[in-house]
């Protein structure tokens, strides 16, 4: 073995908690672990990240990791941290983003390694012949509904004032994941699943399978879920979730995410998230501790991540695009700049518009900040030029200065600005 997978958690602060005799089990040879993702969306998001930084750890420390794609569970809802039944989705929508989560995967994982490579199974496979009837025969009598009720995924569903309760359907859900474990227990060896800790009822219930089913023993582990310490939501922004699809979460506004971490919250990510040693994130965390406005941690966290889920050149695009809103680029280096970099900027700024014929006239520098809606009056727009904080291009703005065709910068946009943060962009159109 590689290394110790359990130890390997602790010190990245990734272990919530385990079976008794998980380690002990992970240290007699290459074990075949899994953890289910749900295919509600054609793309993962970064919270999807702490589950298969895991599955790339234990892969890392010498294990086969299994990723399940629940084909079949994405069709009924899993109820555990939810407090309203969600819609479903039918097979078409659901077969699209499992393929696109498989492709977002496959940049993590290795498929081709030997005996450890990583590998797929959809639950759809063997569910989609198992009949309801049988179900409920060979699984469902297995287990007791008292035992079912105890999980909190349940309780917390059914017991609360405003809940508005469960439906039969997400209440089955515990018996299909865990019938899950028991098949890949059965029929591929597989002897631990893995999770975030909100799954551990559900990662039980296939233990308890296994157990009463085939007189087996399986095993679970599970990661604490991540929250920020001011106690926002990890993963989600003030323009909503982060996602690993560019068309979804630009590479600049993914970079900005990681970027824009506290210094509390990243000593944990940079453990969670990448895959540097202990010796390196100790010898960074040093450095860092020296002067923290370089944002030395938050640097190498972020260009490791953006590179990992998209690519050394959207990395670069990504730091060019950083420079233009907060380094001190000139009106000529934002002209030689491609339009892809100026573009991931637009995504993240407010906008307006002008037209190409406005500006062969030319738009004062007071009316376009009024048309465009970047003020809400004249008032407010002469007041901030009186005050001297109007730039265009990143150069400052007088009265009397005329907007025209030459400040139109590539990808038809030009950057006005408030002050140091306040940013708006233009669009330049027929």
């Amino acid at each position: 073995m590689k290394k110790n997978f359990i130890e390997e958690l602790k010190w990245r602060r990734m272990l919530h908690d385990a079976m008794p005799g998980t380690e002990e089990m992970l240290q007699k040879g290459v074990t075949k672990g899994y953890i289910g993702f749900d295919p509600t969306a054609d793309s993962l998001g970064v919270g999807n990240l702490v589950q298969i930084m895991t599955l790339l750890h234990f892969q890392s420390c010498g294990h086969k990791p299994i990723a399940l794609i629940g084909g079949a569970t994405g069709m009924v809802g899993d109820p555990s941290g939810k407090s309203a039944e969600r819609n479903l989705l039918n097979e078409d929508v659901l077969r699209h983003n499992q393929e696109c989560q498989r492709k977002q995967m496959e940049k993590f994982l290795n498929f081709d390694c030997g005996e450890n490579s990583a590998e797929f199974v959809n639950n759809y496979d063997w569910f989609k012949d198992f009949g309801f009837l049988d179900f409920i025969r060979d699984v469902g009598k297995r287990l007791t509904v008292n035992y079912m009720m105890a999980k909190d995924s349940v309780k917390n569903r059914i017991s609360g004032e405003d809940r508005e309760g469960m439906s039969f359907t997400e209440f089955t859900y515990q018996l299909i994941q865990g019938y899950d474990f028991y098949h890949l227990w059965k029929n591929k060896g597989v002897m631990l699943q893995m999770g975030g800790s909100d799954q551990w009822g559900n990662i039980t219930t296939g233990t308890e399978l296994i157990r009463r089913m085939d007189g087996g023993e399986a095993f679970a582990l599970t990661t604490p879920l991540i929250k920020k310490a001011d106690g926002t939501k990890f993963g989600k922004t003030e323009g909503g979730n982060i996602w690993l699809d560019p068309n979804r979460t630009s590479p600049y506004a993914f970079y900005q995410f990681w970027l824009n971490a506290s210094d509390e919250d990243v000593v944990n990510y940079i453990r969670i998230f990448t895959l540097k040693t202990q010796e390196e994130i100790q010898a960074l965390e040093a450095e860092h501790a020296l002067d923290k406005g370089r944002r030395l941690l938050q640097k190498a966290l972020a260009e490791d991540i953006t590179i990992r889920v998209h690519s050394k050149e959207d990395l670069d695009i990504a730091i060019a695009a950083s420079g233009i809103l907060f380094g001190k680029s000139t009106v000529a280096e934002m002209k030689a700049m491609p339009a892809a970099v100026l573009n991931q900027v637009a995504e993240a700024l407010p906008k307006g518009q002008l037209t190409w014929s406005e500006l062969e006239a030319g738009v004062s520098i007071q009316d376009a900040l009024v048309k465009t809606g970047f003020f809400d009056s004249n008032g407010k727009a002469k007041r901030a030029l009186d005050e001297n904080s109007i730039s265009v291009n990143k150069e400052k703005a007088l009265h009397g200065r005329m907007i025209v065709r030459d400040d139109v910068l590539p990808g038809n946009l030009i950057f006005l600005q408030k002050g140091k943060k306040d940013y708006f962009l233009v669009e330049v159109s027929d």
